[in-house]
């Protein structure tokens, strides 16, 4: 009887674990359980995880998107918003944009000339960036986006199958300043190969701009590659350094702030980047191979410590300048036009005539000629946006070092 009941409950228990793992069982799972020392043979992939089900979710914006005749629609999600607005550097550069019953925003403009453009929306008087482009101008706030319209010939600023030269990155502890700082360094074709010096091109950019703008957006390199390949500029080496030394946005400052940073500027310059680029790169150190030039803020800089260092800075120039108080920052040079002028290569200020800033350019210019200080001064078409900059890069480097 007992046995019986015995056999009964282990004939259940097999039963039982038969149906748990119903599945012959194989040659190798047998040997597997015959000696336990030998490892079951590895399938030839591991079981796949169970991919969750996608979440629903809208499909990507595309902007902007350039057509074939150059128009252009830019679009924007944003369902809650109630007034959007795109702006850029081309003309009559403001748009509004209307919402569709998806909540997409769009406006199609143009057609725009070749050129390279800064843009950005306004979503509710917020100034945003396009989340659509991933094309960003550097800044220390970044809000504006990249829109390239290509043309049938190239530009001076665009890639060309010429001799391309290299950007560098470099940090740098500013003693003057007592903080790490940032600066990028163009080097133009063939310089790590020649073993001669170069000279050299400090180039500024303007307020809420970065060291890396004139590189993103100014497109410095291809311009000077560009220029190089065809003989109209000199091979030359371009230190770009970051212009906001004592503080983020100068250009919302007092005047008392604003002259603040531009003295720590040319501290750090003077102090600090001259002897690291000269220390890292084969460049001259003399004024007749030494040039400065920078646009608005920078522009206002490069002049600043250019006409009062002419013995250092040969070659001295201004983009569309927040030009200084010449007859406190530059009383020195202009109590001496003759010195000045005997020691300066050369005094390069250019600016749009629908640029905010044309009538200081005026009163400057007017007080440089009373003082006697020689210099060239160009009014062009054009506001106060990279268009206009690009185009004066392009003008300034084949002046530069030339005797």
């Amino acid at each position: 009887m007992k046995t019986t009941l015995l056999a009964s409950l282990a004939l259940a228990l097999t039963t039982l674990l038969w149906a748990a793992d119903p599945a012959p069982k194989t040659d190798a799972a047998a040997k597997a359980q015959e000696s336990p020392k030998t490892e079951a043979p590895k399938s030839d992939s591991a079981p796949k995880a169970e991919t969750p089900p996608r979440r629903p979710g809208n499909p990507p914006v595309i902007s902007p998107e350039v057509h074939p005749d150059r128009k252009v629609t830019f679009r924007l999600r944003a369902p809650n918003a109630n007034q959007v607005a795109v702006s850029g550097e081309w003309p009559n550069g403001n748009a509004p944009l209307a919402k569709d019953e998806q909540g997409i925003w769009s406006v199609t403009i143009g057609p725009l000339e070749p050129e390279l453009y800064g843009y950005g929306f306004t979503v509710d008087g917020l100034r945003i960036l396009d989340p659509g482009n991933a094309r960003i101008k550097p800044m220390r706030s970044p809000t504006t986006s990249i829109l390239d319209i290509p043309g049938e010939q190239p530009l001076p600023h665009d890639y060309q199958n010429v001799p391309h030269g290299t950007v560098h990155q470099h940090v740098y502890d500013s003693k003057a300043l007592g903080k790490l700082r940032n600066l990028s360094v163009y080097t133009p074709p063939g310089y790590e190969t020649s073993g001669k010096k170069y000279p050299a091109l400090y180039l500024l950019h303007g307020s809420g701009d970065n060291e890396a703008t004139w590189v993103a957006l100014g497109r410095a390199h291809w311009i000077l590659d560009n220029l190089i390949a065809t003989g109209k500029a000199k091979p030359m080496v371009i230190v770009m350094t970051d212009g906001h030394a004592s503080f983020a946005m100068p250009a919302a400052a007092s005047e008392n702030e604003r002259d603040r940073n531009r003295n720590a500027y040319s501290r750090d310059l003077l102090e600090d980047v001259l002897p690291f680029a000269e220390e890292n790169y084969r460049i001259e150190t003399q004024p007749n191979g030494r040039a400065i030039v920078g646009l608005s803020m920078g522009g206002g800089q490069s002049l600043s410590v250019g006409i009062s260092h002419p013995e250092l800075f040969g070659w001295v120039g201004g983009f569309s300048s927040a030009v200084p108080d010449a007859n406190t920052t530059l009383a020195k040079p202009l109590a001496d036009a003759e010195g000045t002028n005997a020691k300066l290569k050369l005094l390069w200020i250019a600016c749009g005539k629908d640029d905010f800033l044309i009538q200081r350019h005026h009163e400057f210019i007017a007080l440089l000629k009373e003082k006697g200080l020689k210099h060239q001064f160009l009014e062009t078409e054009g506001n106060h946006s990279w268009p206009v900059w690009r185009k004066y890069l392009t003008q300034f480097a084949p002046l530069l070092f030339v005797e």
